[in-house]
């Protein structure tokens, strides 16, 4: 694999667009700087093609959480050129966002209302802002990771401005204002300790917000826990599904673990790669949302709504959580299997979706983890610790990639006996990326 032309863009990029794109998780240097090809021409499936036509199978994140059918789903993108060709946005209201409302509430029955944003990031600015305007109170009690924004970006304000990103390392909040410190508070997940210690000591606390599942399954009813101290301290509870949403049942997680939250917030997933995203919840927490200002020409658009309805229907007709859980199991034996076989050390983490191994070599680990991605590239695999399954990986796929890893982890494991894997890395190691306290 010889990839030129998006690694020369990429160098271009970066002089002329501050951090040389829009998301972190997809600059080249997360994964494998001056080597990562950075720019792709086409995608279907799990197959990429660089702007070097190489073709590499996508064994990373699926364009970071966004596509669990696979990249272009036929049926997905037939629902949206129709709408395109019949126009995407007018004076008038789509009457699909109608249709989708009733659905995310037949879902989940819980819910009663819905409104709409168009990615992850701004639509957990929208739920925080109803919380706070239902609750009446200021400050957000939260745990995970949440988007860009200030509410969030907050909680790495310090007293001491030298100290400023302590609190979720590798994420900065210069440009917010520090007015606002002190009112987004960190708390652990599964330590519901944490979070009723911030809760005793701040009685201005209206928000309580935290993804229901990531890595970590909930031990103890930590959930249970969390629903109960929302209660007592009349707090707003948000659960942010926009990364595990859909995946693990067809639907939020959280109604596996029969714990309902007042509003819950879903992207990526939901329109496999189109933008949109859904904020649900109780009908007298949402109707906030008229006491407040709240609204965006971009979200009144067509396309995302299709796209989510197409998206929805095809989940639950082709059973793709069953699907991607058995993959992914099949993944990560996988890779135990294979760290046996070279007495490699790895620590493998779930749900089974969102598969992710990592190394256990402390120093070592971020430089075994670039060589890891070099290597699988010149194979024809674009990979790193993750593999966010979709429908679209299946057991031949699985198998070559697996056959891939099985040579890498040989040459990982000759590189730790003879302690050269510095000479067998080509180019710097990769960046780290943030904390997420899940």
């Amino acid at each position: 694999m010889k990839s030129k032309k998006g690694i020369e863009l990429w160098k271009k990029a970066k002089k002329i667009i501050p951090g040389g794109n829009q998301l972190l998780s997809k600059r080249a240097e997360m994964f494998l700087p001056d080597q990562w090809p950075a720019y792709y021409s086409k995608a279907k499936g799990i197959e990429v093609w660089d702007l070097d036509g190489n073709k590499y199978l996508d064994f990373t994140n699926m364009a970071v959480g966004a596509c669990i059918l696979g990249y272009a789903d036929p049926d997905v993108n037939k629902a949206v050129k129709k709408v395109v060709d019949g126009g995407s946005v007018s004076t008038l209201n789509p009457p699909e966002e109608v249709e989708l409302a009733e659905m995310l509430c037949r879902l989940h029955p819980w819910a009663e209302m819905a409104r709409y944003a168009r990615t992850g990031g701004e639509a957990m600015v929208v739920a925080v802002r109803i919380a706070r305007a239902a609750s009446g109170k200021d400050k957000v009690a939260f745990c995970g990771y949440h988007g860009w924004h200030d509410w969030y970006l907050s909680a790495n304000l310090a007293k001491d401005k030298n100290l400023d990103g302590h609190l979720l390392a590798g994420l900065e909040p210069r440009g917010v204002p520090r007015g606002l410190q002190g009112t987004a508070l960190p708390f652990t997940y599964n330590h519901p300790e944490e979070l009723e210690k911030i809760m005793s000591e701040n009685k201005d606390i209206g928000v309580i917000v935290l993804e229901p599942l990531r890595h970590q399954e909930p031990q103890n009813n930590f959930l249970q826990k969390v629903r109960k101290i929302a209660d007592q301290k009349k707090a707003v509870l948000v659960f942010d599904e926009i990364s595990i949403g859909w995946r693990v049942n067809g639907r939020g997680v959280h109604m596996n673990y029969n714990v309902y939250p007042d509003i819950a917030v879903f992207g990526k997933t939901i329109s496999n790669g189109y933008p949109m995203a859904a904020i649900i919840g109780r009908k007298k927490v949402m109707d906030a949302a008229q006491q407040t200002f709240i609204s965006s020409s971009y979200w009144t658009e067509r396309i995302g709504p299709v796209a989510s309805l197409a998206t929805l229907k095809k989940i639950k007709e082709k059973k793709v959580p069953a699907h991607i859980k058995r993959i992914g199991k099949m993944i990560g034996d996988g890779w135990i299997k294979l760290a046996d076989k070279h007495n490699l050390r790895i620590k493998i983490d779930g749900p089974e979706a969102l598969i992710t191994f990592s190394f256990d070599y402390d120093a070592e680990n971020q430089l075994l983890r670039t060589i890891f991605i070099q290597e699988m590239l010149k194979r024809g695999f674009l990979a790193g610790g993750s593999v966010y399954v979709s429908l679209a990986h299946t057991d031949s796929s699985v198998k070559k990639y697996l056959e891939a890893v099985d040579k890498v982890f040989a040459l990982l494991k000759k590189g730790l006996e003879e302690n050269n894997l510095r000479k067998i890395l080509k180019g710097p190691i990769a960046h780290s990326g943030f904390q997420r306290l899940t």
